[in-house]
């Protein structure tokens, strides 16, 4: 374990397995149709460097992410451009590797400036979407965001 001293900001991290081939869980994380398949249905992106992403949740939420780091079947990185104000400039990483029974999938939400009402309602929030990920890859059907 390593003690800090100084203050960092808060990250949000959620470390899971899922039993899936590594390639499914990359497809799933950077296509447009696995990004709404598990996060949100309106999801508009393409999987390359540089690229960027749109995520519409009706009309509570919306944000833009720039694809910053990008290496197949390893993981991916985005930066957030618009959107909420406590997540523009954060950075949301997943890095992938290969176990025995699937794949290990690594999530972080980084960089956010305070441990804020709105940081911990995000916190739960990606556990749910993690989660709707594992079942999407696990068993065909995610529980993305639906405006229907």
């Amino acid at each position: 374990m390593q003690i800090c001293t100084e203050k960092q900001m808060p990250n949000i991290v959620h470390l899971f397995t899922v039993n899936a081939p590594l390639r499914e869980v990359f497809r799933a994380i950077t296509e447009q149709k696995g990004l709404s398949s598990w996060w949100t249905e309106t999801a508009i992106a393409s999987p390359e460097p540089g690229a960027e992403l749109e995520f519409t949740f009706g009309d509570i939420f919306y944000n833009k992410m720039k694809v910053i780091s990008f290496h197949p079947d390893k993981g991916v990185e985005w930066e957030c451009l618009e959107g909420a104000e406590e997540w523009v400039g954060t950075r949301l990483s997943f890095r992938l590797k290969k176990v025995e029974d699937g794949c290990e999938v690594r999530f972080e939400h980084r960089d956010w400036l305070a441990e804020t009402d709105f940081y911990a309602s995000c916190s739960f929030n990606w556990a749910y979407y993690l989660q709707s990920l594992r079942l999407y890859l696990e068993t065909g059907r995610g529980t993305p965001y639906s405006s229907k």
